[in-house]
């Protein structure tokens, strides 16, 4: 759902008066009767009013609080500062707008899985929940050092992830709200602040556990009936047994290996075997394995349309996965599925991360030590590099300078310490030398102008930033999905969830010799102990090899006309070479998806997006609260 957020200014009214393809978007107003929510309307997507117009609140997404306690919060707010408590309210995954005598609150999720995005224009900030609808409205052009940042891998990291694909559109920092004046200004407030890691292992399951049954409790209130993955792996069988103990509705999904020997399959079924009657489980054939990875000849690489993924917040984060995702859409609506389950962020939330180390020596020094040693002997890591690494201390704006002067260094050995701010992340072999300097003068930008870190800890803000790469990789998911008639959502991401897996001791959370020991204790009595005692991990290098192969034909053929090398963004020649002696670096083949996913959207007339929204819905009857057109608004006054 796209919707636009519009300050109390004369020039908002204008500007929708005179966009002609938002003329029948569903609006909700100021109290001035100036547009205010320009397309919150959209079947499937909860919406709550709340209050007279001089002081609304409006939810949108999939929240879980009462009505009644809701408004009694607004009614407490003197400000919009004052609802931050009503956001740590809401259970599930939403967005929340507030107008308060026309001075405005909007706010996504702490993941990014909801975002909001800005534009300047017209002499006013305007805001939306994507950033296509602003690039349409500002005639935004592409932004070649954010389009050149997205070829790096393994993500895009914090601060470049705030930038979009088109100049001048950028997102909402995460733990922030955007507060735009009724002067046409802007700025951010946050609201959140990582909890400190102080909570010991058995409460913070308990909270973890409560958390995850209303974040599926609350779609399952919104949806009905579920659809879920069902991996093999903890994060996603998890999700699976929650919806079973709650009586959920649910079909669940596995898509069957390829290679006999990965224990995914075999754990997937141990799964199913318990599920009660109100899961139904299905594994599908090899062919939506087929379809996990690869360079695939899709629509938007040759220049149609009909299969087209949906490019409009720009290159995506999935593309490799589109034939699989699109094929588990259309077998989950025929299964009467209207929502869509996935495990996405469980690693980021319950798995090891090496600067966690960094930070227990300075929290919990003496817990810190044996594991530092047993992780230095397990990764081999040597003692020198692994002292300095530890004794490190340099500040964010370092470390986005020394990112900077590394982005076409060989990648980091398996042995070779990480306990900095950020991911050893890297352009691939065919970035021009223009595309490096883009990004390159892209972080040193933000290193000069200070830009902090997500949080002031290295792995509070590590934590954070994968958590929004996951959530904007939900949030394009979800859009491309949402054709075939079924949301994609991952209750891992909800700010609730997050809060609840981060407030645990970094002891308890990465002990040594257990595998995800919060989420393990979360689940106990929900997951049968069985599965949560597995320890080995399923690979997919068959499906990987597989298609790689597959593509590599329609790949090299790209490289014939490649988009990015009319931009001077990468080196048709060595991409082509690269694709017919594939090299066995661990991060060819990543490097390789990222580029054709930014190919694939060059290629697709979402570069120059259109100002489209939701209609404003039509009744037969009378309308118990009536959303009216930009026209409707026009014409009354």
């Amino acid at each position: 759902m796209d919707f636009l957020v519009l300050p109390d200014h004369p020039a908002a009214h204008d500007l929708i008066a005179r966009t002609p393809a938002l003329a029948e978007a569903a609006v909700i107003p100021h109290a001035s009767g100036r547009p205010w929510i320009v397309g919150c309307a959209a079947d499937g997507e909860g919406i709550r009013v709340l209050g007279p117009p001089s002081r609304r609140l409006v939810v949108a997404g999939h929240p879980r609080t009462a009505a009644g306690h809701l408004q009694r919060l607004v009614d407490r707010a003197g400000s919009l500062s004052e609802l931050d408590q009503a956001a740590r309210s809401l259970a599930g995954c939403c967005h929340l707008m507030a107008s308060f005598d026309g001075w405005v609150r909007a706010q996504g999720s702490l993941s990014t899985a909801r975002q909001i995005f800005t534009v300047r224009l017209a002499g006013i900030t305007v805001a939306a929940s994507g950033p296509a609808p602003l690039a349409a409205l500002a005639k935004a052009p592409c932004d070649e050092a954010a389009l050149a940042g997205r070829l790096l891998t393994p993500y895009l990291p914090w601060p470049l992830s705030r930038r979009s694909v088109w100049r001048g559109v950028e997102a909402v920092t995460p733990g922030h709200w955007l507060e735009l004046t009724p002067d046409g200004a802007a700025r951010e407030r946050r609201w959140w602040q990582r909890p400190a890691p102080r909570t010991p292992l058995p409460q913070a399951a308990g909270a973890l556990r409560e958390a995850l049954r209303e974040a599926v409790r609350v779609r399952a209130e919104s949806a009905g009936t579920l659809s879920a993955d069902l991996s093999g792996g903890l994060d996603s069988t998890s999700l699976c047994f929650v919806a079973d103990d709650l009586a959920v509705r649910t079909h669940t999904y596995h898509a069957v290996p390829l290679d006999p020997r990965n224990p995914d399959h075999r754990w997937a079924r141990r799964a199913a075997a318990h599920f009660g009657p109100s899961v139904h489980h299905t594994d599908l054939p090899h062919d939506h394995s087929e379809r996990l990875f690869g360079l695939p000849a899709d629509a938007a690489v040759q220049g149609g349309v009909e299969e087209e993924p949906d490019g409009g917040e720009g290159p995506l984060n999935w593309r490799w996965g589109g034939p699989h995702l699109r094929a588990l859409s259309r077998t989950a609506a025929a299964a009467g599925s209207r929502l869509h389950l996935m495990g996405l962020g469980g690693d980021e939330l319950f798995g090891p991360l090496p600067n966690g180390l960094w930070t227990m020596l300075r929290t919990e020094p003496r817990a810190a030590l044996p594991q530092i040693r047993r992780r230095r002997l397990l990764n081999r890591w040597p003692l020198t590099g692994t002292v300095r690494g530890l004794a490190d201390r340099a500040g964010f704006p370092e470390a986005l300078r020394a990112l900077a002067g590394r982005l076409t260094s060989p990648p980091p050995q398996r042995w070779q310490v990480g306990f900095g701010w950020t991911g050893e992340l890297r352009m691939p072999a065919w970035s021009t030398p223009e595309a490096v300097a883009l990004v390159r003068g892209a972080l040193l930008d933000e290193a000069d102008a200070g830009t902090p870190p997500l949080d002031a800890d290295r792995f509070g803000h590590q934590v954070l930033e994968y958590l929004a790469f996951e959530g904007t990789t939900m949030r394009q998911t979800a859009r491309a999905m949402a054709r075939y008639g079924v949301g994609w959502e991952a209750p891992f991401l909800d700010d609730r969830v997050i809060e609840a897996a981060l407030s645990v001791r970094l002891s308890e959370r990465m002990p040594s010799g257990r595998f995800k020991p919060l989420l393990t204790e979360a689940m106990r009595g929900i997951v049968p102990p069985e599965i949560l005692g597995r320890t080995d991990k399923g690979e997919f290098s068959a499906e990987l090899y597989e298609g790689l192969a597959r593509g590599r034909e329609p790949a090299v053929a790209l490289c014939a006309g490649l988009r990015l090398g009319e931009r001077g963004l990468a080196d048709a020649d060595v991409l082509r070479a690269a694709l017919l002696s594939p090299s066995d670096e661990g991060r060819y083949a990543a490097h390789l998806e990222r580029t054709v996913a930014v190919e694939a959207w060059l290629r697709s007339p979402h570069t120059t997006p259109a100002p489209r929204l939701p209609a404003a819905p039509r009744t037969a009857g009378p309308a118990t609260s009536p959303l009216p057109s930009a026209t409707e608004l026009k014409e009354a006054s």
